[in-house]
Parts: structure tokens; sequence; C-alpha cells
């Protein structure tokens, strides 16, 4: 027996398929652990495995399927194409069509990483989300100050700012409102960024994959602990141009007869790996000599943004390989 679930907010619909694709049970049930279990109990010892959908909130279900020691398998769904010809579709025929996947043997999957990994690389995406706040707030201060003044104050200088400071400002009292709003959220995000990051460093430097990432130039304590919690097992990555691929640092081209055709999905892969790649790229080129070197061939060949993007293949192929044989970064090897 095979079983697929199409996920949605509030509920699922769960079908089961045996081993010639007949349905032998399909139901709509609410998003609730023991009523999905409890369906699937009476198949229990028979079912070869679940396929659950990659949306946003799959975490319960998994957990909850696993819990009850059931096979589950996470599909990728941006790899998973319907035949287009289908007059009909929908959750049902979803749920079977993955099913249906897995007992070809065809269904593209994910990787489901422990719970207590996931919590930790979450609380990491929580702190990159706050910083994108503050960084809004500040450059609202600063749009605000160039419009009054005509000059340009720095995010340090906006940071430090007190109620006091800004009333000493010629400012009219509505704008100074304004600023003293931006000012009250950007210090409470700072606030909680901080308490992020000690907790952070509680969780991830004593691994020795953060002691291995913060040997490459241009990788800090930040950069290092988004790769360590973004890559996770090395393993489930088979050769380099997976991992840097999955790092959406190459390029997505269709072509024919050596004719570009289009681009292919070009955001297929993780947002946070690409980032922090490309900001480890950044300050390699400023601190590393070979980096700089390698940075500047590039440049005259091709522009700035190539070139960066360049370095930040070499630097996550090189971390592939670090984490795989537990070896710190080797500059001659990175850069010959």
């Amino acid at each position: 027996m095979y079983s697929g679930i199409d996920l949605h907010s509030n509920n699922s619909v769960v079908a089961v398929i045996d081993d010639g694709d007949r349905v032998v049970a399909q139901k709509r049930l609410p998003n609730d652990t023991g009523k999905i279990t409890g369906f699937l109990a009476r198949w229990q010892d028979e079912l070869a495995g679940v396929v659950v959908e990659s949306t946003y909130n799959w975490y319960w279900l998994v957990d909850g399927l696993q819990d009850a020691g059931l096979h589950v398998h996470l599909a990728n769904t941006a790899a998973i194409k319907q035949y287009e010809g289908l007059k009909h579709s929908g959750d049902e025929t979803d749920a079977q069509h993955l099913a249906h996947l897995l007992r070809l043997g065809i269904l593209p999957t994910g990787t489901i990483l422990p719970r207590e990994h996931r919590v930790v690389r979450d609380l990491a995406r929580k702190r990159m989300q706050l910083v994108q706040s503050c960084t809004t707030h500040v450059l609202a201060v600063e749009n605000i100050m160039a419009r009054q003044f005509g000059g340009r104050m720095t995010s340090n200088q906006i940071k430090r700012l007190t109620d006091d400071t800004i009333d000493s400002l010629p400012l009219a009292a509505d704008v100074g409102l304004a600023i003293k709003a931006n000012v009250a959220v950007i210090a409470t995000l700072q606030s909680q960024i901080e308490l992020l990051e000690k907790r952070l460093q509680e969780r991830v430097k004593p691994r020795p994959q953060y002691a291995l990432l913060t040997t490459v130039p241009g990788i800090g304590q930040t950069l290092a602990t988004v790769i360590a919690l973004e890559t996770g097992p090395i393993d489930r990555f088979a050769e380099v141009g997976n991992f840097a691929s999955y790092a959406r640092c190459v390029d997505s081209v269709h072509t024919s007869n050596r004719k570009k055709k289009g681009e292919g999905n070009v955001k297929n892969g993780n947002k946070y790996l690409a980032w922090a790649f490309v900001e480890a790229a950044n300050f390699a080129r400023r601190f590393c000599p070979e980096a700089k070197r390698f940075h500047e061939r590039k440049k005259a060949k091709t522009n700035n943004i190539v070139a960066t993007k360049a370095l930040a293949h070499k630097l996550a192929r090189a971390c592939y390989h670090i984490l795989k044989e537990g070896k710190p970064f080797d500059v001659t090897r990175c850069f010959a």
C-alpha cells in the first residue's frame, strides 16, 4: 500500500492506493494528527510509505506521522509536474498522484531534517527577519534626515539617537515624533537580535562544522551559523555540484543546438545559502588577497556582479569539501 497526503492550511486529503494503482481509501480530514494517523492505522503494517507535500506547514504532520511509526517521504513539489492534458484535477487526484509516484519509485523528495535541527535553523531565520526589519526602520530615518537637512546620517548614528537628541534638532513636532517611533522600534529589534544571537552561539558554536567554516575567508560567526544550519548533513549532497546548485551559485540555462533558449528556475535552491555566500564573497575580496585577485580577473572579463557570484561559487565549493573532509580551508587549493 502507498499513501499520499495533499496538505492544506486547515485540512488534508489522504489517499491510499494498492500496488495496482487502485484507490483503496480516500478522505478529507481536518489537520489533526490523531485523526490522520487513525485513518491510516488500518493499513499501517502494509504501507510502504506516506508522502507529504513540502508546503509551508508540513512540520507538524511529518513529525506526527513519524511518531506513529510510519515511513514518511517529503515530496519536492517544485520537481513534480503532472500531465497538463488532464481534463479534471483536484485535491483527491493530487493525493493519488503522490502515492502513484512513490509506488513507481520516481518521487522527487526533499530532506527531512531532525526537528531539533529545524528549531535552531528557524531561530537563525528569525534573526535574519528581525535584521531586515531593523534595516527598514534605519533607512526610514535616513530618508527623513535627508529630506529635512539634505545630508546623510549613518546607521550607527541613528542607532545612538535618543528622545533628547531628537528634540534638540530643528524639526517640526510631527517629524520628530515619526523619528522617535522608528528609533524605538530599532532599539527593541536590536535587543531581540542580540538575544537570538546569544542563543545561536550557544547552540551552534560547539559544533565542529562551525569551527571549520570560520576558517574560510569572509565567513565569520553569523555566516558560519547560517551556512552550517542551512546545509544540514553534508552527506545529503552526492556531489559538490549538487551543493553549489542548492546554494544558487550556478547558472540555470536551457540550450538547444548550442543556442540559449531560455532560463530555468533560477530561484530553485536555498535563498539563505545564496545570500550567505554572496556576503562571504564581498568580505573575502576585501580581506583575502587571493580572493581579490580572482575577483579582479573575473571582473575584467565580465562585470562586478558576475565576478562576485563566481567568487561565491568558489567559496561554496570550498565549504562543501571542508565539511565533507573535515579539514580547514586551504587557500592554495581553492584559488589554484
